[in-house]
């Protein structure tokens, strides 16, 4: 028992394990989004497949017609699944590995954070009510919501480079760690790491004031460092942000989340249900409620200020990530429009989850302190009383939420299921653009056909964002490309733009031309809208910036 103080990232990684054994099991677990993923994840690879490094059209989806969903579809995850999926392991694999190992490392990520901040027993207790909160086994095992899910790893590591920042230790390190780790967590889910940006003021706030050998350094490194984190995201959020326009998701989500608060009641019990959006659990769990409840014994007792401060401000945002889900905040929604965009009041759990993890650790610690905190109580005698706390409390977190590791059950399909013509957007039309219908009905018979003339086609190439055809026409002949319109689409007759045509009420979204009597090449190519390239080059810049940066520091460091 003593060895798990002293090999405590190895014990977490153990209970960590035990509730991702049902993703052993052949097949993908039946969630809301996790097919969804999976075909996304296949047109992902395609296109990487083809040298595009960075995807922004699902050619398969929507029957066939094409889909821009990756362009506002967070890209980390699927960058990490095609990497599993090029080493061999099947599409439904590398999504169930991604989830997997996403879980361990947020344990270790948290426990990694809380240890050097607050000591090694509240970093093992927070990181296991960081992972073992309801709400992580409903991204799992209920929506499949892979992006969110992975977002869970980053916030610790945010804090703990901040923390190593103002404490002036492996500088080069610290504010490449904290750029990277903005970074992926944008580029793991946008809206996430939205919601945690007034976390990390506050936090970095209290470092400011508390932590920060030098004020005027840390401010400077942590804020450049953090817009670094911005702009090496920024071939993803910017153009996600500023294209959206052209998306029907303001019409498609507009006030849904004014219909989604959540009781109070149900913050502190909900059962465990499979079904979407009110049906599902919103508990914070069990446990977590103990660790809040001994949090605020703590904040009474405790005579140490800077943890009073951690425990009184992890305390406020807790109960305001509350708040904010409940419909007591509808003026707040109605307000600020932009909370909105989030679709779902209860996202903000992921919050929730954290705060109650850091309340409850940093409870624990102290209360243990506390009690064992006696001159006759010798070392090995607190160490045994500790690790008996840590066994009560596994056993308590595996009771409480052991029925909610496992899907409501697997599906087995063929590879060519999601990396075929898909019949789906994979989402519920948001992201389809502003002129076309929500979702097409069937799947075109042929690439691209002749509306009126005569005319014969010969597809030459079909690639995800280029495709080539030699056309025949006998006469002036006007002709449809089967691929829905969206900016950066351009088609090209002989060299030549001939006038696209996209709103025809007939043809709805998709691409239309006229050609001339003759023989004629054409090349249909989805490019980069200025935009997207600014976005790129700014993201490659940062990049550059960030490996200068970083040999030039070590250099500097080597020869002082």
């Amino acid at each position: 028992m003593k060895k798990i103080f002293t090999y405590p990232a190895i014990f977490i990684v153990i209970i960590s394990f035990l509730p991702l054994l049902p993703l052993l099991v052949p097949g993908l677990p039946v969630t809301h989004d996790g097919q969804d993923h999976v075909a996304r994840i296949a047109n992902f690879y395609q296109n990487l497949k083809e040298e595009v490094i960075v995807p922004r059209w699902a050619a398969n989806l929507n029957w066939g017609y094409g889909h821009p969903i990756l362009m506002f579809l967070y890209p980390l995850p699927s960058y990490v699944s095609s990497v599993f999926h090029s080493f061999g392991f099947s599409l439904v694999d590398s999504v169930k590995l991604v989830f997997g190992l996403s879980f361990i490392a947020s344990a270790l990520t948290m426990y990694l954070w809380m240890k050097t901040a607050f000591g090694r027993t509240a970093g093992i207790f927070g990181a296991l009510l960081y992972t073992f909160a309801p709400y992580r086994f409903v991204d799992i095992y209920v929506r499949g919501a892979l992006g969110e899910h992975v977002a869970f790893i980053f916030p610790p590591l945010v804090f703990y480079f901040l923390l190593q920042l103002a404490h002036q230790k492996k500088h080069v390190w610290s504010t490449t760690g904290l750029s990277l780790s903005f970074a992926a967590l944008i580029l793991s889910h946008n809206a996430i790491a939205l919601m945690f940006i007034p976390v990390f003021f506050f936090y970095g706030m209290y470092v400011y004031f508390f932590e920060a050998k030098s004020r005027l350094l840390f401010t400077v490194h942590s804020l450049l460092f953090t817009a670094l984190g911005f702009s090496l995201s920024a071939f993803f959020w910017v153009p996600a942000f500023f294209e959206g326009k052209y998306t029907l998701r303001d019409i498609v989500t507009g006030q849904e989340a004014l219909q989604r608060f959540v009781p109070w009641s149900r913050f502190i019990y909900s059962s465990w249900k499979y079904g979407a959006g009110d049906e599902l659990t919103k508990s914070l769990g069990l446990v977590q409620w103990i660790g809040v409840i001994l949090g605020i014994f703590v904040i009474i007792t405790c005579r140490i200020r800077k943890t009073r401060v951690v425990l009184i401000g992890a305390f406020v945002l807790l109960f305001s990530s509350l708040f904010i889900m409940t419909d007591w905040s509808k003026p707040i929604w109605l307000t600020l429009t932009v909370l909105q965009k989030f679709q779902f009041p209860w996202r903000f759990l992921s919050i929730s989850v954290f705060t109650a993890a850091v309340l409850g650790g940093i409870a624990i610690k102290h209360g243990m302190h506390t009690i064992l905190n006696h001159k006759r109580i010798t070392k090995n005698t607190q160490l045994s009383a500790y690790c008996f706390l840590l066994i009560v409390y596994c056993l308590l977190l595996i009771v409480s939420t052991s029925h909610m590791w496992f899907p409501k059950a697997y599906q087995l399909r063929h590879e060519s299921f999601y990396s075929g013509v898909f019949p789906s957007t994979t989402d519920t039309g948001e992201s389809s653009p502003i002129w076309s219908i929500r979702s097409m009905e069937h799947t075109p018979d042929q690439p691209m056909s002749v509306i009126s003339g005569n005319a014969t086609i010969l597809q030459l190439s079909r690639m995800t964002t280029k495709h080539e055809y030699t056309i025949h026409a006998q006469t002036l002949s006007r002709i449809v490309e089967n691929t829905l319109y969206f900016p950066g689409w351009k088609i090209y007759v002989d060299g030549l733009e001939p006038g696209l045509q996209f709103q025809d009420p007939a043809y709805r979204g998709l691409m239309t031309f006229r050609v001339t009597e003759g023989k004629h090449t054409v090349r249909v190519i989805f490019e980069n809208t200025k935009l997207r390239y600014i976005a790129n080059v700014l993201s490659l810049f940062s990049v550059s910036v960030l490996i200068v940066g970083g040999f030039g520091g070590l250099l500097w460091k080597k020869r002082k």
